[in-house]
């Protein structure tokens, strides 16, 4: 068991890794369109909003990781009790899968000024993220009529606490994503858009891989 808490470490470490040098990437150039100061004030707004992110990348890693190490370490214990595996949960893992990509598109449309691709990429990587939290619910209705409940078994708690975070963290991102997608529509400064949809994306790619790793562990255990 030590080797797995190792492994799960290494993992989320690696990812944790990648995502904050993507949150931390800076690309000036596509504000060099303005003149010089804007074009610096704009680079010094999307710094302090990647740098943000980067934090939050960290510290929700950090706190999934702990959840997770505990998890590996309970489970040794003799009333555990495995919860069986509803096919629902693959579903919904293809719908996060599909919310990330369409968010990625929106963020490459977003780049390139009056892509009209961008509307609807917003709004299919909303509506899916809603379509996995819907999904999530179901799951959690489904155990519960099998008599898993929350205090059933430490299992029990353990599942309904990883998946509970997880989706209290996506309906955070979904008011960032409702703040973006009010000011695209609202007409606002593009370059703001652009960094709203980046982020997001990148939020959203942070959530998929987490919830990754937490399929996982409940598949592997």
């Amino acid at each position: 068991m030590t080797v797995a808490v190792i492994i799960f470490g290494l993992c989320m470490a690696g990812l944790v890794g990648w995502l904050v040098r993507q949150s931390l990437s800076i690309e000036p150039w596509l504000a060099t369109d303005a003149g010089p100061e804007l074009a610096s004030h704009a680079v010094r707004s999307e710094q302090r909003l990647r740098l943000t992110l980067a934090v939050i990348v960290a510290v929700v890693t950090s706190l999934f990781g702990l959840f997770i190490s505990a998890y590996l370490i309970r489970m040794e214990v003799a009333d555990w009790r495995p919860l069986p595996e509803p096919t629902l949960l693959w579903i919904n893992t293809a719908v996060l899968v599909l919310c990330s990509v369409s968010l990625q598109w929106a963020a490459w449309s977003a780049r390139r000024s009056g892509s009209p691709a961008l509307a609807p990429a917003l709004l299919i990587g909303g509506v899916l993220s809603l379509v996995f939290v819907v999904g999530q619910y179901v799951v959690w209705q489904q155990l519960a009529a099998l008599g898993y409940y929350l205090a059933s078994n430490p299992a029990s708690s353990f599942f309904y606490l990883l998946t509970g975070m997880h989706v209290l963290h996506l309906l955070g991102g979904m008011v960032a994503w409702a703040r973006v997608t009010a000011g695209f529509f609202g007409r606002a400064d593009q370059e703001r858009v652009r960094i709203g949809v980046e982020m997001c994306a990148i939020y959203w790619h942070f959530l998929l891989a987490v919830w990754v790793v937490v399929f996982a562990l409940f598949s592997y255990t």
